[in-house]
């Protein structure tokens, strides 16, 4: 399982897909919504959520990839890890995540997944930051 906003998806985000997809055989994407993203970042993504799902969708199909992409819960972003019980979680090498909060909803949800830090690609040119500035 791996999260993320994906606002104008680029290749450091397929990068992302394909490690995760190497801890797993059901990979499971899961698009912030919109109002968490403003709420964690203090500003909206660019694309609507529903465009960013379907931006997600679009790119696995034409990879060939499998794998579901699903909207992270409104309220509660951990819900989806009691829902699909991955054995993983894969985070991208600058994804600001509270990792004790995701420990803890990893023990009291009963799951026994792992948190994977995955590595970087081309951070210089694929980061989401920096598309922002076009």
């Amino acid at each position: 399982m791996c999260f993320g906003t994906f606002d104008r998806l680029h290749p450091g985000h397929l990068a992302y897909f394909s490690q995760a997809r190497r801890y797993g055989d059901d990979l499971i994407i899961v698009v912030a919504r919109d109002v968490n993203v403003l709420k964690i970042k203090g500003r909206a993504p660019r694309q609507t959520e529903k465009v960013r799902a379907k931006a997600v969708r679009v790119a696995l199909k034409e990879k060939g990839w499998a794998g579901r992409v699903v909207l992270g819960d409104l309220k509660n972003r951990c819900l989806v890890l009691k829902k699909y019980q991955p054995d993983f979680v894969c985070l991208g090498y600058d994804q600001a995540v509270n990792l004790g909060e995701l420990k803890s909803a990893i023990r009291e949800g009963r799951l026994f997944c792992k948190i994977k830090r995955l590595r970087a690609y081309h951070p210089e040119k694929f980061k989401s930051s920096l598309f922002s500035l076009l």
